[in-house]
């Protein structure tokens, strides 16, 4: 197998079973997966790097735990049995190997009146630092630390609080995002006040200036990189189930939007692996596409649901999310610029290939195996197996794995150390061997980048310079116009950072966040060169070190 020595370590040390070895953990997933009749293939699928589902799948699979699915909403009601209850169900998630999404948002704020014993609530906040606590006590899946997305409603009394809860280094095992809806957007756009309101029984806490809340998040985002933004004005337009009502959550990294006690499963195709005579095969991902959308369907049937809820749940829907990595590696094999309009038009005609290719397959499982049971009502008016079936996930493991670029972000360094499980490994990508010269101008480009994880520097003609810009070195506008680009042609979200330079301002921040809402994008998230004193990943073998 054609694995590199990081990918071989991750291997070893969070997914294969004690003496496996990696072409037996394909095989474990396969068999599981595919039965007698498609073990073959989804073993090839897998072992060919040309597809990868989430690590759970890749770690659990025909193991006694058996529970395969990466993405998890859970609700949090406004009343301690059911805060505790979901507290306790994120520990058997986690202990499984999942991430946990939640809206804090049913929870009545700081101060509020606690009927029964005089005392005054202590607000949604509070109750996060204790969701925080347990997830450090259990490790995700036993191999890997747990993860969760905080999300607070815009109109909530304490998102002021929220907003700013990260800054002080608290919640270190929480994403957090502001959700807002349409509302917000008119009464910013119109300069009026918004109404921020009590949960408990809709009464109107306060009135604030929106601009100002907005002009907060974007402030503690470029002191923290925190809170992204959830568009649910956006989401809850474009669900494929209205009828189910709205969303109000998402998983850990943004780009699943569920209902609570909803999971799905992912999986990514290796765009780089699809190249074939300096193009994209079009033949090639259209099999992958059709054999990944089996693939994700049928964990569904062989999942072990940590949760009899959430196997209720997610067998109404029986959404899943077919994505892709190796985006930006795919297009500097191509010769073109990440930041080009070339590579966005390419972006957008991948995405609706995959899309449509994804959606006429699950047309043909819901013919022949039957249409997810919630179909009525959805915007769906024919057969179809999986109430969605594309999302873009950042495939932090799985790209490693994979031996390439994570999901369709831009190459942040060409050149890091990772630490693994308390082992450093440095990587540099196959990318600078293959395509860059020796040397340039009398000077060593391999060791260049090794010391600056960049080609910036180097004399090198104009057009390579363009083609291996790392993620910093992109424009941020750039950035949002392509997540949008993918976003148009994925029926769940995409997970994607701005990555900005040390400079740049609140201002630019509140510009981002601005164009990906106008774009049609259902989320976003920045983050600012060296914002946070331990910030996991720099440019450059010898300047950094990224543990996770």
């Amino acid at each position: 197998m054609d694995l590199t020595p990081a990918a071989r370590l991750l291997l070893e040390r969070r997914y294969l079973l004690p003496g496996e070895a990696p072409g037996n953990l394909f095989t474990r997933v396969a068999d599981l997966v595919g039965g007698p009749e498609r073990s073959r293939e989804f073993f090839s699928l897998m072992s060919d790097l040309l597809f990868l589902p989430n690590s759970p799948t890749l770690m659990n699979a025909g193991t006694a735990g058996g529970q395969l699915s990466a993405c998890f909403v859970l609700p949090v009601e406004d009343n301690l049995k059911g805060i505790f209850r979901s507290l306790a169900d994120m520990a058997l998630i986690h202990k499984s190997g999942g991430g946990t999404g939640f809206s804090f948002s049913h929870i009545r704020p700081r101060g509020d009146v606690v009927s029964g014993t005089m005392g005054a609530a202590s607000g949604p906040v509070s109750f996060m630092r204790v969701f925080d606590a347990a997830t450090e006590a259990v490790r995700q899946g036993g191999r890997r630390r747990g993860a969760n997305m905080g999300v607070l409603a815009a109109s909530h009394p304490d998102i002021e609080g929220f907003v700013t809860a990260k800054q002080a280094g608290n919640l270190s095992n929480f994403n957090i995002s502001v959700g807002i809806d349409a509302g917000f957007f008119e009464c910013l756009a119109a300069g009026r006040d918004y109404d921020l309101i009590n949960p408990r029984d809709g009464s109107i806490w306060k009135s604030i200036d929106p601009g100002s809340l907005w002009h907060l998040a974007a402030t503690s985002a470029w002191a923290s990189g925190e809170p992204g933004m959830l568009f649910f004005d956006e989401i809850n337009r474009r669900t494929t189930t209205p009828h189910l009502g709205p969303i109000e959550a998402t998983n850990p990294c943004g780009e699943q939007p569920l209902y609570p006690y909803e999971s799905c499963n992912l999986g990514s195709i290796n765009l780089a692996r699809c190249i074939r005579k300096n193009e994209i095969d079009s033949d090639l991902l259209a099999t992958i596409v059709r054999c990944g959308i089996d693939f994700l369907d049928a964990v569904i049937d062989v999942n072990h649901f940590p949760l009899p809820d959430i196997r209720e749940r997610t067998l109404v829907t029986r959404k899943i999310g077919l994505g892709v990595m190796g985006f930006s590696e795919a297009l500097i094999r191509l010769g073109i610029p990440y930041e080009s309009s070339e590579a966005l038009r390419l972006a957008g005609s991948l995405m609706g290939s995959i899309q449509a290719l994804a959606r006429e397959r699950s047309e043909e499982l819901g013919s022949e195996k039957g249409s997810f049971p919630a179909i009525e009502g959805s915007v769906f008016s024919g057969d179809m197996r999986n109430a969605t079936v594309t999302t873009i996930a950042p495939t932090g493991s799985l790209h490693l794995i994979a031996g390439t670029t994570s999901g369709i972000e831009p190459v942040f360094s060409f050149a890091y150390t990772r630490t693994i499980d308390g082992q450093e490994v440095d990587i540099v990508s196959d990318l600078i061997g293959d395509l860059l010269p020796e040397t340039a101008g009398g000077r060593d480009v391999a060791a260049h980048v090794r010391r600056h994880g960049t080609v910036e520097g180097l004399p090198l003609p104009d057009h390579t310079r363009e083609l291996f810009r790392t993620a910093i070195e992109i424009a941020p506008e750039h950035h949002v116009r392509m997540q949008a680009a993918f976003q148009e042609h994925v029926d769940n979200a995409v997970s994607k950072t701005v990555n900005l330079p040390e400079s740049k301002t609140p201002d630019d921040i509140s510009c981002v966040f601005s164009l990906a809402h106008d774009l049609g994008c259902k989320g976003i998230t920045v983050y600012r060169n060296r914002s946070r004193p331990d910030q996991v990943l720099s440019r450059g073998c010898d300047l950094c070190i990224l543990d996770e």
